[in-house]
C-alpha cells in the first residue's frame, strides 16, 4: 500500500526492514510494517498558572503557549514520533505534560524572585520562563512558537495587585492637588516680579546703552589685537612646523652617514686586517728564510733578527688594528652624539652596546687568526726540522731568549759573590782584545767560545743537553 502525507502530516514507519523508525512525506507500505500519521501543525494551550513570589505572595499567571513538533529538526521529530505521536494533541496527557512543565517552571522562577521584580520586570520574567520550559520541551521534540504572558492576577484574599493600584492613584491625585497650588503661587508672585522688573528693566537698559558704547569702542581695539595675536601664532606655528621638518631630515641624514661611516669603516677594517694578515705572512717566510741563511754563520744574530722581523710585525699588525679600532671609536661617538641629540637616550645605549659588541666580536677573530697563524708557523717549523720534537723546543728556547734570561738570572744571583770563572781560547795564548790585526773568524770563535759554558750552565740547571750537531759538553774528568 502507498501512503502519501498531508502537507502538515509526516509518516512514521516502523516494521520489517527498518532498523527503528523511519520518517517519510510519502513511502510504500509493505506487509509486516506498520504507519502512523501524526499532525506537526502547533497547538495554543492556555493556562492559569497560580505561583508565589519570594515574600510568599500568591499571584495567579494567565498564559497561553503555542507549541509544536520542531519540523527543522530530525531528532526532534524522531524524539516526538516515539514518545507522543500516538497521543492527541488535544488529548488530555499531552495537556497535562505541558501545563505541568509550564506550571513547574513557573512556580520555581517566581519562588526566587520577589513580586516588585516580577511586577516591574514582565518582560524578562516572561523571557526566563519561556527559555526554562522550552529546555525540558526539547526531551519530547516539542518547540514553542509562541508564549504570551498576560497581567498578573491578584488571589483571591491576597489583593496585592488592587491595592498597588489605589496606592498609585492616590498618589497621582495627591499630586495633583499640589500641582494646582504651586501653579496659583507662581502666578501671583509672578505678576509682582513682573511690575518690578519692569522697573529694573527701564534703569537697567539706560546704563546698558552707555555701556554697551564703551564696549564697543573696546571691542573694536580687542579684535584688533586679537587679528594681530592669531597672525603671530600662525606664523609661529609654520615656524615650528619647518624646524620640525627640517629635523626629521638632519635624523634621516645623521641614520644614511652613520650607516654609511660605518660601512666605510667595516671595509677599510677588512682590508686592513688582510693585509696585516698577509704581511704578517710574508715576514713570516722572510724571517725564516733569513734564519735559515744565517743560522751557520751567526746564530745569535740570526736569533735577535728574526725577533725583531716577529715583533716589528706583530707592531704594524697592532697599530693597524688600534688605528682600526681608534678610527671605529670616533666614528660610532660622532654617531651616538648625533643620534643622542635627535633621538632619546635609549637609542644611545643600544649603539654603544652594539659597538662593545662589534669590537669584542673583532678582537676574538683577531685572537683566533693569531692562534692559527702561531699554529701555522710552529708546523712549518716542526717540518722544516723534519718532526724533530727536541731541535724545535731547543729553537724555540733559543729564539724566545730563554738562555739569555737564564744567563742573566745566574748573573743577578752570584752578583757580588766570587764565582769561579772559567776562561775558554783557542789554546794560542793570544787574546782577543782588538788590539792586532784579527779577522772576522776572530769574531765568530768568540761566539763559540761562549757557547760550551752557557751549555754545561743549561744543563746543570734544567738537565737538557745541546743538539748533536753543536757537540757535546766536556767530560769532568778533562
Amino acid at each position: 500500500m502507498y501512503k502519501v502525507a498531508n502537507a502538515s502530516e509526516y509518516l512514521a514507519i516502523t516494521g520489517v526492514g527498518i532498523r527503528d523508525i523511519k520518517l517519510a512525506k510519502k513511502a510504500w507500505i509493505f506487509p509486516g510494517q506498520s504507519c502512523t500519521v501524526f499532525d506537526l501543525s502547533p497547538v495554543n494551550y492556555t493556562f492559569q498558572v497560580q505561583a508565589m513570589s519570594a515574600e510568599k505572595l500568591p499571584f495567579v499567571l494567565p498564559a497561553v503557549f503555542t507549541i509544536g513538533p520542531r519540523i527543522d529538526d530530525k531528532e526532534s521529530l524522531l524524539k516526538y514520533a516515539k514518545l507522543l505521536s500516538s497521543h492527541d494533541k488535544l488529548s488530555n496527557h499531552v495537556n497535562e505534560l505541558v501545563e505541568g512543565i509550564i506550571e513547574g517552571e513557573t512556580r520555581v522562577l517566581a519562588a526566587s524572585m520577589t513580586m516588585e521584580d516580577i511586577f516591574r520586570g514582565t518582560k524578562d520574567f516572561k523571557q526566563e520562563v519561556f527559555e526554562k520550559v522550552q529546555l525540558e520541551l526539547n526531551q519530547f521534540g516539542l518547540l514553542i512558537y509562541n508564549a504570551n504572558v498576560k497581567q498578573l492576577v491578584d488571589v483571591p484574599g491576597h489583593e496585592y495587585f488592587s491595592y498597588l493600584g489605589q496606592k498609585t492613584q492616590m498618589e497621582a491625585a495627591n499630586q495633583a492637588k499640589v500641582d494646582v497650588a504651586e501653579a496659583k503661587m507662581k502666578g501671583e508672585v509672578g505678576a509682582k516680579m513682573r511690575e518690578g522688573k519692569t522697573l529694573q528693566n527701564a534703569a537697567r537698559i539706560d546704563a546698558e546703552t552707555k555701556i554697551i558704547a564703551t564696549q564697543r569702542e573696546g571691542e573694536g581695539k580687542k579684535e584688533e589685537i586679537k587679528v594681530r595675536t592669531e597672525v603671530k601664532v600662525f606664523e609661529n606655528e609654520r615656524e615650528a612646523e619647518v624646524a620640525e621638518a627640517n629635523s626629521e631630515l638632519a635624523k634621516k641624514k645623521a641614520t644614511w652617514a652613520k650607516a654609511a661611516q660605518v660601512a666605510e669603516v667595516e671595509a677599510a677594517k677588512a682590508v686592513a686586517l688582510r693585509e696585516a694578515e698577509l704581511q704578517g705572512e710574508v715576514e713570516r717566510m722572510n724571517a725564516f728564510a733569513e734564519t735559515e741563511k744565517l743560522k751557520a754563520q751567526f746564530l745569535s744574530k740570526a736569533s735577535v733578527e728574526y725577533d725583531t722581523k716577529v715583533q716589528e710585525a706583530n707592531w704594524e699588525l697592532y697599530k693597524k688594528q688600534k688605528a682600526a679600532e681608534a678610527i671605529l671609536f670616533e666614528k660610532e661617538k660622532e654617531a651616538e652624539a648625533q643620534k643622542a641629540l635627535a633621538a632619546a637616550a635609549f637609542y644611545s645605549r643600544q649603539q654603544a652596546a652594539e659597538a662593545d659588541f662589534y669590537a669584542k666580536k673583532k678582537e676574538a677573530e683577531g685572537l683566533v687568526a693569531l692562534g692559527q697563524a702561531q699554529g701555522a708557523y710552529l708546523r712549518t717549523l716542526l717540518d722544516a726540522l723534519g718532526g724533530n720534537y727536541a731541535a724545535l723546543r731547543d729553537y724555540l728556547m733559543l729564539n724566545n731568549g730563554l738562555f739569555k734570561d737564564i744567563a742573566k738570572s745566574n748573573a743577578d744571583a752570584i752578583r757580588g759573590l766570587q764565582p769561579k770563572i772559567s776562561i775558554w781560547t783557542n789554546g794560542t795564548g793570544e787574546a782577543n782584545d782588538g788590539s792586532g790585526g784579527g779577522t772576522a773568524m776572530k769574531d765568530v770563535a768568540s761566539v763559540y767560545k761562549m757557547l760550551p759554558p752557557l751549555f754545561k750552565t743549561v744543563h746543570e740547571q734544567t738537565g737538557m743537553l745541546p743538539p748533536s750537531w753543536m757537540g757535546t759538553l766536556p767530560d769532568k774528568s778533562s
